[in-house]
């Protein structure tokens, strides 16, 4: 007997009741043939017409859209920005949803990843169960904070500057986008045609007035003389080896955290939120709480944000070791910690480059992995070295999940952990875990 053969389900449209938040910005949902509905622009509980926009009969799930509410939920709103909704601007994925309730589905996207992946309830993650608005963010529902201080445009085949719809590369031209900050607003990318260039980043720092721009041409184009409504730098990303070099003014930018000002490259990581680095500098503080000392490793280190929060609350006989691998990043945070000579900085990976270190003791650790985690080979390391405090800064809590499972293989638990809500409008959430070893205080 032949299988039925595969057909594509793209455009059907079914009438269902939505379920729970999951990762990734939509909510669980499910059709008359118990098929798994993956679908945006919905919320729990509502009574919504689903078209897929993704998937076949065979597929484990669909994905779709919600492309009218028959029964809205008591959370929802219309979305302030008039490219938010099916088939438009991929960018944000809650514009339809009150700021609180968008930092309670926050919430409960942590707990259930958390519980599935960690076996963690939050009362044993030490944590309240709350998301917490950055400072300035907690505004009235309709009003949308502009936080957003780097935006990556796509430029169309006409020139015109847009963000990418979801998961596409087809692009939406916009006006302005709602959740940019002033400074990037301020320039008017939107405004200006962008021939024989592929892309636009944008960038207005928090700690200085220093504006820039990073073009990528097309294959062949030539870069356009570049009028900005405020003075910026410009650089391009090399056709041939993805480099970025400097067409003029600066090839970096000046942020400023915990009264340090820092120089972070082309291609450098910095937080997006205005509010971030400072949010979670405090948080990391206050949970390791440094001794004048102690020796502390911040790994994934970046331009020196935590290594250089660490560096100036220690004495003499106290030391920092920075890993990053970036070669640019490393660059800047020699230069921004010059000043702290117990603080090191080291380029590589940091599952290569630590054991090469002969470090077997420390008393502090800093990580702060991208969105996979740290990984069970990295975290196995660090439970071996006896830390006093790890403080684990989280940019993916299924990432984070995983990784705190093998922290508690390796003699650590969760004593505290604390959610922020650092990307409003979207699904993105950023937590600060405090761990130590699982037989202090047991």
């Amino acid at each position: 007997m032949q299988n039925e053969p595969t057909s594509s389900l793209v455009g059907e449209e079914y009438e269902v009741e939505v379920g729970p938040v999951a990762h990734g910005g939509h909510c669980i949902a499910r059709t008359d043939g118990n098929q798994v509905l993956f679908v945006r622009h919905t919320l729990p509980g509502e009574k919504i017409i689903a078209r897929v926009t993704d998937g076949d009969t065979d597929s484990r799930f669909l994905r779709a859209d919600a492309v009218r509410i028959i029964e809205p939920s008591k959370d929802r709103v219309e979305a302030p920005c008039p490219y938010a909704g099916p088939g438009m601007c991929g960018g944000c994925d809650w514009q339809h949803v009150k700021p609180g309730a968008q930092r309670r589905l926050k919430g409960e996207v942590i707990a259930e990843q958390l519980l599935r992946l960690a076996g963690l309830t939050p009362e044993e993650a030490g944590w309240d169960g709350t998301v917490m608005p950055a400072e300035g963010d907690k505004l009235p529902a309709g009003e949308v904070p502009a936080w957003r201080t780097r935006v990556q445009y796509a430029v169309d085949a006409d020139g015109r500057a847009g963000l990418r719809k979801h998961r596409s590369h087809d692009v939406q031209p916009i006006d302005r986008c709602l959740i940019a900050a002033p400074g990037v607003s301020e320039l008017g990318v939107e405004k200006r045609e962008w021939p024989q260039i592929a892309a636009v980043e944008a960038i207005s720092a928090t700690g200085s007035n220093d504006r820039q721009v990073i073009l990528t041409p097309k294959p062949g184009g030539r870069l356009p003389l570049v009028e900005l409504d405020k003075p910026v730098s410009v650089l391009r990303v090399d056709e041939k080896d993805g480099g970025v070099h400097r067409v003029h003014g600066r090839a970096f930018v000046r942020e400023r955290a915990d009264d340090r000002t820092y120089r972070v490259g082309s291609g450098g990581f910095w937080q997006v939120h205005p509010q971030a680095a400072n949010t979670l500098v405090r948080a990391v503080m206050q949970g390791l709480l440094p001794r004048k000392n102690d020796t502390a490793l911040d790994l994934y280190c970046g331009v020196g944000l935590f290594a250089g929060a660490i560096g100036q609350r220690l004495g003499e006989k106290g030391a920092v070791l920075g890993i990053e691998s970036g070669k640019r990043a490393v660059e800047d945070a020699r230069h921004n910690l010059k000043d702290l000579d117990r603080v090191r900085i080291e380029h590589g990976k940091v599952d290569q480059v630590l054991p090469r270190t002969g470090i077997t003791e420390c008393d502090l650790i800093v990580l702060d992995p991208p969105r996979a985690g740290a990984g069970k080979q990295v975290v196995k390391h660090l439970s071996g070295l006896g830390a006093r405090k790890i403080a684990y800064v989280a940019c993916d809590p299924a990432a984070l999940a995983r990784d705190l499972a093998y922290f508690r293989d390796g003699g650590y638990r969760v004593r505290t952990l604390r959610a922020f809500d650092l990307f409003p409008m979207t699904h993105h959430v950023e937590c600060v875990a405090i761990l130590e070893p699982a037989s202090k205080g047991s």
